[in-house]
């Protein structure tokens, strides 16, 4: 099952690494690309509930292969994208359809492992699999940089190997399949894509269409009010496809809460600081991947412990000193991506990276332990489609911030550098979208806005990107900050085994979470 989910999450990032090579030879804009990566997390985040039901209803096993599959040959026709006109659609269509296979093979790999291992094991059993999955979501980066050394295309295509290796451990430790005869509730499923898909249409679509547009608005807010229907809907179905009573607990909103906004930049961070490193620091996809092994180094220590924070103390201590931690390492990183020098900058991406470490287990644990009434592919089912929705949100989010502060630097040079207003604007836009496309150290040739700039102008316009960045940077700094508020309505309960085998609330420090 690990080696089944490992796909997932690795994917989650490993294309924001070769996204400049992807623009440059496919001639992708870079909201293109926000699309390219953004496809995979909301589909993924969309579909998670429904493929949880799918697999209670179809069996775990079955779901498990189906999604694998549907996953792989996405892969492998990702990797096969032709070049030409329809290269964006070809792409953006098959990163969708990858992120439905990862929704129908990630509940049921999860449903497998808690179905195999018995309740006395299953606490240390899930816990390495949460802790190994978010481990994934950066290593995702680094394998992407050796990659794309050889072919960008290489990081769709080395999943294959991964799945056969997954298909061949699922036959060979003879899982059973056990459907179940279950209602599926298509209308909540449909509302939840839909609400999900407008709301995030809109966020990214606004640098685009602009923030004043009436279509922009249209979406957000009625993505927003299906959403809230879904909601509605969902609290009086006789047979939800998530069971939203367990927000009653206030710990697990608490929990819940502090992942969505936390995840509204662990995930793009990957996307956006590969993009700034080979811009600005004209670094290759290789030395982008090195520059983020600093955030990775900080997240794999801080990750052991704050498991340890949870056993000993509870989930509350690890939430607010990883929230805290990573609102300031990330105020400190944006503050010195202008200074376009990595040496200045590893101790706050390492700070930054250890504030996510010390609260994504504890916090993913947490909320697990705390499945009342409830099962944990349920449970599982609201914290991962969170995590992925926020991370779809925090793309399109930070994207559009991205390209209109770019698009307002670049104006600014262009005109200090004697161009109109009229033509600083008309080509301040092409070069915001161009610019993520030339990550080299040459001027770029042919039609494209860069290369009728001189090498002046180019350096200019590598510090105005950096600026933009700093300006994203500082915005998930706030996403953290708000991150720490929403710790702080945890209650400290932790949660222990009770004699019927439930898992009840305990107050105070005491021993560590166990299960009977």
């Amino acid at each position: 099952m690990m080696f089944a989910v490992a796909m997932t999450f690795i994917d989650q990032t490993i294309v924001s690494i070769a996204a400049p090579d992807i623009i440059k030879e496919l001639d992708l804009s870079s909201s293109g690309m926000q699309w390219v990566v953004n496809a995979y997390l909301l589909t993924l985040a969309a579909f998670f509930a429904l493929g949880g039901r799918l697999s209670d209803v179809f069996g775990h096993k079955r779901l498990m292969l189906i999604g694998t599959l549907v996953f792989v040959v996405s892969s492998a026709l990702c990797g096969a994208v032709p070049t030409g006109d329809g290269a964006q659609a070809w792409l953006v269509t098959f990163r969708a359809t990858q992120g439905v296979g990862a929704a129908l093979m990630f509940p049921a790999a999860l449903a497998v492992v808690v179905a195999v291992f018995p309740v006395a094991r299953r606490g240390r059993a899930l816990a390495l699999f949460f802790g190994i999955s978010g481990a994934l979501t950066a290593i995702g980066p680094l394998l992407g940089g050796w990659l794309t050394t050889w072919t960008w295309r290489a990081i769709f295509w080395v999943n294959i190997p991964v799945a056969i290796i997954a298909i061949a451990l699922t036959f060979a430790a003879r899982i059973r399949n056990e459907p179940r005869r279950e209602s599926i509730d298509w209308a909540g499923a449909a509302l939840v894509v839909i609400g999900m898909g407008l709301s995030v249409l809109g966020l990214q679509q606004a640098s685009a269409w602009g923030w004043s547009s009436a279509i922009t608005w249209l979406c957000i807010l009625g993505g927003l009010v299906v959403l809230a229907l879904f909601v509605g809907y969902e609290l009086r179905s006789r047979h939800p496809l998530i069971k939203l009573q367990v927000f009653t607990d206030r710990a697990f909103s608490a929990d819940v809460a502090v992942l969505f906004f936390s995840m509204m930049a662990f995930v793009p961070v990957f996307f956006f600081t590969s993009i700034y490193a080979q811009v600005s620091l004209s670094s290759s996809p290789n030395q982008a991947a090195l520059f983020l092994l600093y955030f990775f180094a900080g997240f794999a220590i801080a990750s052991q412990w704050g498991g340890r924070i949870l056993d000993k103390q509870g989930a509350r201590p690890a939430l607010r000193l990883g929230t805290a931690l990573g609102a300031v390492g990330f105020a400190l990183w944006a503050n010195k991506l202008t200074d376009l020098s990595l040496h200045d900058q590893w101790p706050y991406a390492a700070l930054a990276g250890a504030g996510i470490g010390f609260l994504l287990a504890p916090a993913s644990t947490d909320a697990v332990n705390r499945s009342i009434g409830t099962s944990y592919g349920e449970v599982t089912g609201i914290t991962q489609t969170v995590r992925n929705y926020a991370a779809s949100i925090g793309l399109a989010v930070f994207g559009t911030v991205l390209t209109h502060t770019m698009t307002d630097r670049v104006v600014e040079s262009l005109e200090a550098r004697g161009a109109s207003p009229e033509q600083a604007h008309a080509g301040a836009r092409d070069i915001a979208e161009a610019i993520s496309g030339n990550a080299d150290n040459r001027p770029p040739s042919g039609d494209s806005p860069l290369a009728r700039l001189g090498s002046d102008a180019l350096s200019d316009i590598r510090m105005d990107f950096a600026e933009a960045n700093q300006v994203v940077f500082f915005c998930m700094a706030g996403a953290l900050a708000i991150a720490f508020i929403c710790s702080g309505f945890h209650p400290g309960t932790r949660v222990a085994g009770g004699d019927d085998g439930a898992q009840q609330p305990e107050t105070g420090a005491g021993t560590a979470a166990t299960e009977r």
